[in-house]
């Protein structure tokens, strides 16, 4: 049983893409998994079953710092009924559910997507909570997971306890001709900049637009693919300076198929974010082979784009400079491109999906196999 996250599939989030390609995958490997989302995401048109992952939707608080902790108690206590093999948890927020989850004798496995605490949005007792949440995934649970291998050895140094490094993946995509969307939002193939993310202050999306700005790239548009939770003072700071420059479009949230289309047809991918473990938008980025920029953070530096692709967090100076040196040089861009194959073939989803079910399996002890 699998909780910590919004839910699936279509529903927005780094975590909610990870376990829509993890568990269909553990699915065709013989586990039964039942993922538990928060009604308030859940898709209009969600089905109970979807690729073999049954589908439960409990309510949940909108406030947030309060809805994935309390949507992940609900959780724990349906799984202290139903008696999963596993309980899997995903995050240090809806770890402070662990104590819970032991105190009704349940087996958990963790995976830390990374060190929520540092993000912008939280204030002094979020980031407390947080603290502790990722205090009690670590020493409360019988497996550990890290997404990347420094959240791994930070994690190993500070607290000391054994933790599986098990990387996000890629998915299988292929480019599309579609151009539905380039239609609807007057866009040329190869002549616009896309961010993929949600509008938050850590995703940083207001260095993005400034250096867009900057660089005046004649004939190219700034596409700002996501949405807030809610209302959020950042989200509306970044759409009132986006309503400023009438190249720079904001979709809103769409479904992955269409972002994967915007994907297709980009002539740049920039993640200027603060905080990453890591980013599966970059690595689809890579994935559908469009030129990528990111910012100098642990999180995106493991991905191993090109040491020219980088840059520092804030500096948008440095940003504006890329961003005029790529539109304008086909050379440039093909530097990018070169190391991708590579990177490719470094996070197979496959194996990923086999090393995670081994692990759940040593967790739930021989005697009682996930498989069957």
């Amino acid at each position: 049983m699998v909780v910590g996250l919004r839910g699936i599939p279509n529903v927005q989030g780094g975590i909610e893409t990870h376990a829509a390609e993890l568990y269909p995958r553990l699915v065709q490997l013989g586990a039964h998994v039942t993922v538990i989302g928060r009604r308030p995401f859940r898709p209009p048109d969600a089905p109970a079953i979807w690729r073999g992952v049954a589908l439960r939707w409990f309510w949940a608080p909108r406030r947030r710092g309060f809805e994935a902790a309390v949507h992940t108690v609900l959780g724990v206590l349906y799984g202290a009924v139903l008696r999963p093999d596993i309980l899997h948890v995903h995050g240090i927020g809806p770890a402070l559910a662990l104590p819970i989850a032991r105190a009704t004798g349940l087996r958990v496995v963790f995976t830390h997507h990374g060190q929520d605490y540092r993000r912008e949005k939280w204030g002094t007792l979020a980031r407390w909570m947080l603290r502790l949440g990722e205090r009690c995934g670590l020493r409360l649970s019988q497996a550990r997971i890290a997404i990347s291998a420094s959240l791994r050895d930070r994690l190993h140094s500070d607290f000391g306890c054994d933790i599986a490094f098990i990387p996000n993946g890629m998915a299988e995509l292929t480019r599309t001709s579609d151009q539905t969307l380039l239609h609807q939002f007057k866009l040329q193939p190869q002549r616009f900049i896309i961010q993929v993310s949600r509008l938050v202050p850590e995703k940083r999306q207001l260095d993005l637009i400034r250096a867009f700005n900057a660089a005046k790239l004649i004939g190219w548009k700034l596409v700002l693919v996501g949405s807030a939770q809610g209302a959020e003072p950042y989200a509306e700071s970044v759409l009132e300076a986006a309503a400023a420059n009438p190249a720079i479009v904001c979709t809103g949230a769409v479904p992955s198929g269409s972002v994967y289309q915007l994907l297709s047809h980009a002539g740049l991918f920039v993640l200027p974010s603060s905080h990453e473990g890591l980013p599966i938008a970059l690595l689809e980025a890579v994935r559908l082979q469009v030129p990528a920029l990111a910012s100098d953070i642990p999180g995106n530096r493991e991905v191993g784009l090109d040491a020219s692709a980088y840059f520092g967090v804030g500096d948008t100076v440095a940003l504006t400079a890329k961003l005029e040196n790529l539109a304008s040089s086909d050379t440039a861009r093909q530097q990018i491109l070169q190391g991708y194959p590579v990177i490719c073939s470094r996070y197979n989803w496959e194996e990923i999906a086999a090393t995670t079910l081994a692990l759940m399996d040593k967790a739930a002890r021989k005697q009682r196999s996930l498989r069957g």
